[in-house]
């Protein structure tokens, strides 16, 4: 599987399914009055975890992806995808609404994204969650989880890669949030800095958890 970071939430998942057919994610297209490059990218799929415009620019997308945007469990091209509800605050969503928590498998690989998420997770979400390989996590704080809790939250699901996101880059036009460095310190593990990411099973470490950071 090949994973690159386009930016904010958003990423860009590539690998085959069973009959060897290459298969493209999307997740969280953000639109273009944030600040970062215009998305030109095609998919077979797009996943939108909340109706907010900084994650839901599917105009952005070619071709005609299947776009999912509700919870529930999908199959699509031998792609299987289950969307769970959460909350985009620590308040059942009274400040901000709902927000879906999408477990991704592809290939031998299950890749969660945790859109918008703003609370730990309850006993029933955190079971749904185990068996996470890698674990696409916001970072930033005041509209997401802030690193403290972005860890809290990495414990409770126990993947063998974390990736962040959501959080300062150049050029985005978001205010007040943090940038990586703050959840690295936090977190204590060493980063691997990538472009773009190719990834198998069996280059996941047993033991070790592995933090990864995209240049951007």
């Amino acid at each position: 599987m090949y994973i690159q970071y386009l930016g904010h939430s958003c990423f860009k998942l590539q690998g085959k399914n069973n009959k060897g057919e290459n298969i493209t994610i999307i997740t969280d297209p953000y639109g273009k009055e944030y600040g970062l490059r215009p998305l030109q990218a095609e998919a077979d799929i797009v996943t939108i975890s909340h109706q907010h415009q900084d994650h839901n620019n599917i105009s952005a997308i070619k071709g005609k992806p299947f776009v999912i945007d509700t919870p529930g469990e999908y199959e699509i091209k031998d792609a299987f995808i289950q969307g769970i509800d959460s909350f985009h605050d620590s308040q059942e969503g009274k400040e901000r609404g709902s927000n879906i928590i999408f477990r991704i498998s592809i290939e031998d690989l299950v890749v969660s994204h945790l859109g918008d998420l703003g609370h730990l997770l309850d006993n029933k979400q955190s079971e749904k969650m185990q068996g996470t390989d890698i674990l696409l996590v916001p970072v930033g704080g005041k509209y997401t989880l802030d690193s403290k809790r972005a860890i809290e939250v990495i414990n409770q699901i126990e993947p063998r890669m974390v990736i962040p996101m959501h959080y300062k880059i150049t050029g985005l036009k978001i205010a007040d949030i943090d940038g990586v460095e703050k959840f690295i310190k936090e977190i204590g593990i060493k980063p691997t800095e990538e472009e773009k990411l190719k990834i198998n099973k069996k280059d996941l470490s047993a033991e070790d958890m592995e933090l990864v950071i995209f240049k951007f």
